[in-house]
């Protein structure tokens, strides 16, 4: 083998080999609300959105590093943290919002593997019920490496969305004015909520629970936080940039001939993949809706696990992905009786899917301001974090954050509730 293709292995298996919670978290963020609510944007608004994937890079970058260093640290996931430091009625506030929203998003989850699998057609009745009972074997059977190992694999499908936006032919220079040419329009509410659901989707509030949960879980400890923080700065800019292809995609397509007329029906995710066949053409929409199937089966995962983590993290439950049944059984019966009812809702008659999936991220938006208020003040505590609480630049970040999704989750809920403009 040539010098130079052994020394590129070499450096692939060194990236893919640093790869781990990080990678996966945030690739986890495009789920399929984040693919329908990336979309939405693109199809609705065009390039001009592009800009606010740049701020949300740096925020998600931000805060994923602080809930890395929190289970480096601690040794403990987020929902313990809060329950030591907040007590238990904050904390099981804090669950209950994150339980609730985490169900709705699972159902999401199977409604874009129901409607993809569909377009190439499997029925949904047989591919959500295999994929139910793949899900749960695949946990159930695997111990934590093998699982991670392939979570990452299954992020880096997502890469195809490159394929799928190039195959749409957009208007580059448009591109590149949208993405560093800031556009606001806080008077048209459909714009505010499309931002409060980008904002939702990209760092939802379940993210940071998990990816706390899967750094203790894995083991990882001081000396390598370096790599851990190297892992969240890749898979952000990655998932950042994978969410702005997907939205170059619907620009490009579905935002331009909506402007000369033409009507499409959007009612589901993989209904993007549908409109993309006629002007992208059918590998654009096969390669969209692919990814569509492999989102909502790869979050279709982690949500679950998510969800069961922070319940048995917040009760004392034993709760680790390494354990068996009987080690963890709290653990693992959560985590299958989140993947059947997430399930069972989607084969329900006349559920609105698109909607169900949107207005699920912009509630992620506005839940998210007050988890984060709660990780900052963990982090800033020498008594639980010694040396490594946040200096002031992550602080700045952190606290600015807050304060510009605080403001607009209250603006677009007086507009919701009382008509303010």
């Amino acid at each position: 083998m040539p010098a130079r293709k052994r020394n590129l292995l070499r450096t692939l298996a060194l990236v893919f080999g640093i790869l781990g919670p990080g990678f996966v978290t945030a690739s986890a963020g495009n789920d399929v609300g984040g693919i329908a609510t990336y979309s939405l944007g693109g199809a609705a608004f065009g390039y001009s959105i592009l800009w606010i994937l740049i701020p949300l890079a740096v925020a998600l970058i931000v805060v994923q590093e602080m809930a890395t260093r929190m289970g480096t640290v601690t040794g403990k996931g987020l929902a313990s943290l809060i329950r030591e430091n907040f007590g238990v009625r904050i904390s099981f506030f804090a669950m209950l919002g994150l339980f609730a929203i985490n169900l709705v998003i699972t159902a999401s989850e199977f409604a874009g593997i129901a409607t993809a699998s569909e377009i190439f057609h499997i029925s949904r009745y047989i591919a959500v019920p295999i994929s139910v009972f793949l899900v749960f074997f695949f946990i159930l059977r695997f111990d934590n490496k093998i699982v991670e190992r392939t979570f990452v694999g299954l992020s880096l499908i997502y890469l195809a969305y490159i394929v799928s936006a190039v195959l749409a032919h957009p208007n580059w220079v448009a591109v590149a004015h949208g993405t560093f040419v800031p556009t606001v329009d806080f008077k048209n509410a459909a714009y505010l909520i499309t931002v409060v659901g980008l904002i939702g989707t990209t760092i939802s509030p379940y993210m940071q629970f998990f990816l706390q949960s899967a750094v203790v879980d894995k083991g990882t400890h001081a000396g390598s936080l370096g790599l851990a923080r190297l892992d969240v700065i890749f898979g952000s800019i990655l998932a950042i940039a994978l969410a702005g292809f997907m939205i170059i995609a619907n620009a490009a397509t579905i935002y331009v001939a909506h402007r000369h007329g033409t009507q499409f029906h959007l009612e589901q995710a993989a209904d993007f993949a549908l409109a993309l066949k006629p002007l992208a053409g059918p590998l654009a929409a096969s390669i969209f809706a692919f990814g569509i199937l492999n989102a909502g089966l790869f979050t279709a995962t982690v949500l679950p696990l998510s969800t069961s983590f922070v319940i048995c993290e917040a009760l004392g439950f034993e709760a680790a992905v390494d354990r068996k049944f009987k080690e963890a059984p709290v653990f693992f019966t959560l985590f299958g009786a989140g993947l059947i009812v997430g399930a069972a809702l989607v084969l329900l008659p006349n559920v609105p899917l698109l909607k169900l999936i949107f207005y699920s991220q912009v509630a992620q938006g506005i839940l998210l301001p007050p988890e984060l208020v709660l990780m900052l003040l963990i982090i800033n505590r020498s008594s639980v974090m010694g040396r490594y609480t946040n200096g002031p630049a992550a602080n700045i970040i952190g606290w600015a954050t807050v304060a510009i999704i605080g403001s607009l989750a209250l603006f677009f809920t007086a507009q919701q509730l009382f008509g303010v403009r």
